[in-house]
């Protein structure tokens, strides 16, 4: 066992004596889409915009911490239930959930040009209002890029948060169906650019 652990060890330190260590800042925004699951509100579309520091450990890792202003919700005219009348009124609701979006994610590069990223978000909401159940958001974030020659790299996401969103009944006029769950929760495609820096004194 104490053989396996110093070989590990050993094997690992190798690397990353070896390994070229590069930290490049850069920049990143784009669209969204996105919606409130278990409700009858629509796809929203909105923004994104934000920064990073992307720290390559190896040619095929990146480690890169986010931080984005993320403009999220949902809209559509519903049957929203009244406390005060005890009864559904009709509401035309342009839901906007805007978050300062924590991101840890990391990078598997194949090529050059082509990427795939995964990692965990911690969301903190900036108008927290009516409609809201909490004003933090866990979730996770998938998605792929591809980087051009000159240096920009399309990005294509998808985050599905964890933790309910609204705390609000929709009503169902189709199918005469209560649709609201216990589980309204973020879903959001997103779909932008994002640009990183050279910066002079790398280190190995």
């Amino acid at each position: 066992m104490k053989k396996t652990l110093l070989f590990t060890l050993f094997f690992l330190a190798a690397i990353s004596a070896n390994a070229q260590v590069t930290l490049r800042p850069g920049i990143r925004g784009g669209i969204n889409f996105s919606r409130i699951t278990e409700t009858d509100l629509d796809t929203k579309t909105d923004f994104y915009i934000g920064g990073f520091a992307a720290l390559k450990l190896s040619r095929f890792y990146t480690l890169q911490p986010e931080i984005t202003y993320s403009r999220q919700g949902g809209k559509g005219n519903v049957r929203i239930y009244d406390n005060g009348i005890g009864d559904y009124t009709q509401n035309n609701i342009d839901l906007s959930l805007q978050y300062i979006s924590l991101v840890g994610l990391n990078k598997f590069t194949f090529s050059d040009s082509f990427n795939i990223h995964v990692g965990p978000t911690f969301d903190i909401i900036t108008n927290s209002g009516r409609y809201t159940y909490n004003d933090v958001d866990l979730g996770i974030t998938a998605g792929l890029g591809y980087t051009l020659p000159m240096g920009l790299t399309i990005e294509a996401r998808v985050k599905k948060g964890i933790i309910e969103t609204v705390d609000t009944y929709y009503y169902n006029d189709n199918d005469d169906q209560y649709s609201y769950g216990n589980t309204a929760t973020n879903l959001v495609f997103s779909l932008g650019l994002s640009y990183s820096f050279d910066v002079k004194g790398t280190t190995k």
